[in-house]
């Protein structure tokens, strides 16, 4: 797929604009099909595929935490790593607002608010990686380098088997 027909998202343009090199996958979304849905209509393996989660602590301070699309988040353990009494995943419209994107679309970049960025340990072992671009029915797929030099995440070991 030509750059020039990916659509133009918040995602797109701070990837641009960081002179990262990535694809654009368009593939008809699927409501509430998640990272399943995705990595079967790309040929990919769900594993490669990054899911995009916004939490919040108990003093509701939001954060992004990255995840392999065939394991699900420890939120217990997340807050034990991270030395908070809690952590939880945001309501959508909460998440829409910090992020300016709509669940199911949200990207780790360029996102409205500023975040700290957690990612599971793993992910950051993964050479390419298949991300939300900031659209639902798009992912951009990128070396797992640039988003670590874009995101500086922390790496955190929560997987859980779905």
């Amino acid at each position: 797929m030509s750059h020039h027909d990916l659509p133009i998202t918040p995602a797109v343009r701070a990837l641009r604009a960081a002179n990262v090199t990535f694809d654009g996958h368009l593939y008809d979304y699927e409501e509430k099909g998640g990272t399943g849905a995705s990595a079967r209509k790309l040929g990919v393996d769900e594993h490669q595929v990054i899911k995009t989660l916004i939490m919040e602590d108990d003093a509701k301070a939001p954060m992004i935490v990255l995840m392999h699309g065939d394991k699900m988040v420890s939120t217990k353990e997340l807050a034990r790593q991270l030395g908070r009494r809690s952590v939880a995943p945001c309501a959508p419209e909460v998440a829409a607002r910090h992020t300016g994107y709509l669940v199911g679309g949200t990207s780790p970049f360029g996102t409205k608010r500023s975040m700290p960025v957690f990612a599971e340990a793993s992910v950051l072992t993964t050479e390419t990686i298949y991300i939300n671009g900031g659209k639902r029915g798009f992912l951009v797929s990128l070396k797992t380098a640039d988003l670590v030099r874009l995101l500086s995440p922390v790496a955190v070991s929560v997987a859980l088997t779905k």
